[in-house]
């Protein structure tokens, strides 16, 4: 293990791999597992859980760990967990000491959110009384009183984080939350010493980390979480970012971590359209104004990537939080130079964010066992069986390669040439091209595990039963529901998967059936033109209207957004009367409404299927009828399952399991799929 390192560190991640001296403590190396709220905080038995989970990350070889956001009062955030006394001083001692115990030379660092304007309570507080338009509540503006009253909060939480056995704190002064709204103007309109000028208006955020370093002493890590851009019209211009980057570093603040949002904002900073590291270099800009270290974050999820990002000086530091759940053993496999069998995360966003924002415990769609440490447990098995998967999509792939690390022996039959199932659809959309990683994950788990991988193979009951297998597991998927609609094969109408895969040619004039996230991808692919915004910066920041170059106030002032398009006149039609895209992940799904609205693709709900012809495709819509004289109709109206071969198997008493699409294709759903196989491998 340490020649292996010693490799490592001599070549090809030299920067990731220095330690980090902070003076009264060192950072063993540069990468740190960010801030991610897990809902585990709240969760019955939530701090043994906890200490699972982080202590399995401290295993796994990062540097540091920040927790997620812990408020320092109640209306800090809204009738969550809090740290403001001992006693809930010793019920965090449950997570550090397990954090020390996995790993002595790894720091875990507790982040005190006050979410301010955003808190789920009616007794949210705010510099002035304006309600955020994602919030639920107007907030009760500060009085003097009140804002002493926050910064003494503050400052006490860090003392009980101290008191916890935590290494430092991490204040969070970005996203709309409390910090952040006394910075900008249009969330801050007092008149007194804590508004008006923009020295005025940073007073709040120095005064909190000045009496945060008072609390806790000199050998105490104080990190300061900064807006450097925030994607907000109107927000912070970049001299006031540097002005208050020195400030709070002034004060007392060790490392300073940037940011690069507000909840509220329209850009998308983490989702996986992002460039990879597209905003590190606003972190590297902000460095040379600095002496204290910092972090950068947001879509680094590869050690390649974050070695770059240190080489080139753009960050001392570099966070990963959701990566870390994908994988948290990520640190470690790079120094074993085992990169390729790394589980990246792919910014999906559908187990982590999207259950943050709706109240539901975190986990990661790629890695279902996040989060889940002291329930979902891999096991090594006491009676290895002869298992066959039929059908290599997410489900079938899940279940195979945690069926053989437990110790099975596996044969993974697919009737295609490669592996992947809907995987290899979605990652041919325009800003999805990170699901080649997860296909990349399962082929090399496959070779590692000794799983005998038959693809081109036609299986049935009768083949499956001759091969004599203790257990068959079925994951054939699905296939395209076909509507029952006059024309249906007429010669206009195309189905998805020819559209996507590039078997079938697309007219200037479209219309899509069927709205939910694959009509979307669809209406992606082909309004696309040229290079997707996930692989360049430079038309991502078009398309977004960001300023990198000139940095306007947020970002964005003023800035245009330029969307490059087909040309294509496209409409996306379905059925329910709901809006369309309202079933759509919560962090990502306005991104596609807004790009395909900005492409000038029209959505229409509420439509009634009559016919089509060489007209085009005739509807009602709200009982009237009309005509879309349309060249092509892409059929997007759901699934049907496909388990014609497990109905064989059961006929024939063959022991066999249904799992994924085959299961259930009401919704393509690889988070469900994968969680699913993973659970009943498990238990084999």
């Amino acid at each position: 293990m340490e020649a292996a390192r010693r490799k490592v560190v001599s070549g090809r991640y030299e920067h990731l791999f220095t330690p980090l001296d902070l003076g009264f403590t060192r950072l063993k190396n540069r990468v740190l597992m960010g801030s991610m709220h897990t809902g585990l905080e709240e969760a019955p038995d939530g701090f043994r859980r906890q200490a699972a989970y982080y202590a399995e990350r401290a295993r796994g070889g990062v540097g540091m760990i920040i927790t997620g956001g812990i408020p320092p009062n109640p209306e800090a955030g809204g009738g969550g967990a809090i740290l403001s006394n001992p006693q809930e001083a010793s019920d965090h001692r449950i997570v550090t000491e397990a954090v020390h115990a996995a790993d002595p030379d790894v720091k875990i660092c507790l982040q005190i959110l006050h979410t301010g304007p955003l808190a789920r309570t009616p007794d949210c507080v705010a510099p002035s009384a304006i309600r955020s338009r994602i919030a639920a509540f107007t907030p009760r503006e500060l009085d003097e009183e009140g804002i002493e009253k926050q910064i003494s909060d503050f400052a006490n939480c860090a003392a009980m984080a101290r008191l916890a056995g935590y290494d430092g704190v991490e204040i969070i002064g970005s996203a709309g939350y409390l910090i952040s709204t006394f910075l900008v103007e249009r969330t801050n309109q007092r008149t007194d010493q804590w508004g008006g000028s923009y020295e005025n208006r940073m007073r709040f955020a120095v005064e909190v980390v000045r009496r945060v370093r008072e609390a806790v002493g000199p050998d105490f890590i104080v990190i300061f979480r900064i807006a450097a851009m925030d994607m907000l019209d109107g927000g912070m211009a970049w001299d006031e970012v540097v002005q208050l980057g020195k400030a709070v570093e002034a004060a007392g603040a060790n490392i300073i971590s940037t940011h690069f949002c507000w909840h509220e904002a329209q850009v998308p900073t983490i989702a996986t359209m992002v460039p990879r590291a597209a905003f590190a270099g606003v972190t590297g800009r902000l460095r040379k104004a600095l002496t204290v270290p910092l972090i950068t974050s947001n879509r680094i999820n590869m050690p390649d990537v974050a070695e770059a990002v240190l080489a080139r000086g753009d960050a001392d530091l570099i966070s990963m939080a959701r990566p870390m759940l994908a994988d948290p053993d990520l640190v470690r496999k790079t120094l074993e130079g085992r990169e390729d069998e790394i589980n990246t995360c792919i910014a999906c966003n559908q187990a982590c964010l999207d259950h943050t924002f709706t109240g539901q415990t975190v986990s990661c769609l790629v890695n279902p066992r996040a989060c889940r440490e002291t329930e979902l447990n891999y096991q090594p098995t006491d009676h290895s069986r002869r298992l066959a998967v039929v059908g290599a999509g997410p489900a079938g792939l899940a279940y195979a390669t945690v069926a053989a690390e437990r110790g099975h022996r596996v044969t993974l039959f697919d009737a295609a040439s490669e592996i992947g199932g809907q995987f290899n659809l979605a990652r041919r959309i325009p800003g999805k091209e990170e699901f080649d990683e997860t296909l990349r994950y399962f082929r090399r788990r496959i070779e590692v595990l000794g799983i005998d991988l038959r693809l081109d193979t036609r299986v049935d009951a009768k083949s499956l039963q001759a091969e004599g297998f203790d257990h068959v597991v079925v994951a054939t998927g699905i296939e395209p529901r076909t509507p029952d609609i006059d024309g249906i094969h007429h010669p206009k109408v195309v189905s998805y998967i020819d559209v996507i895969m590039g078997r079938a040619s697309v007219g200037q004039s479209v219309a899509i059936m069927g709205a939910g996230g694959i009509g979307f991808d669809v209406a992606e692919l082909i309004t696309h033109k040229g290079t997707s915004a996930a692989l360049d910066i430079d038309v991502f920041a078009r398309e977004w209207g960001v300023d990198f170059a000139n940095h306007p106030r947020g970002g964005v002032t003023g800035v245009v957004p330029m969307v490059a398009t087909s040309g294509r006149d496209v409409t996306l039609m379905q059925r329910k009367s709901d809006a369309v895209g309202k079933s759509l992940g919560r962090t990502t799904g306005w991104t596609h409404r807004l790009t395909l609205q900005r492409r000038g693709v029209k959505m229409m709900n509420g439509v009634e299927y009559l016919k089509i012809d060489d007209a085009g495709l005739h509807v009602l819509i709200k009982g009237e009828p009309r005509l879309f004289e349309v060249d092509t109709v892409i059929v997007c109206a759901g699934q049907t399952p496909l388990r014609t071969l497990f109905d064989s198997l059961e006929a024939e008493h063959v022991p066999a399991s249904l799992i994924g699409g085959a299961f259930e294709a009401s919704e393509l759903d690889a988070k469900r799929a994968i969680n699913q196989a993973s659970e009943l491998a498990a238990q084999i």
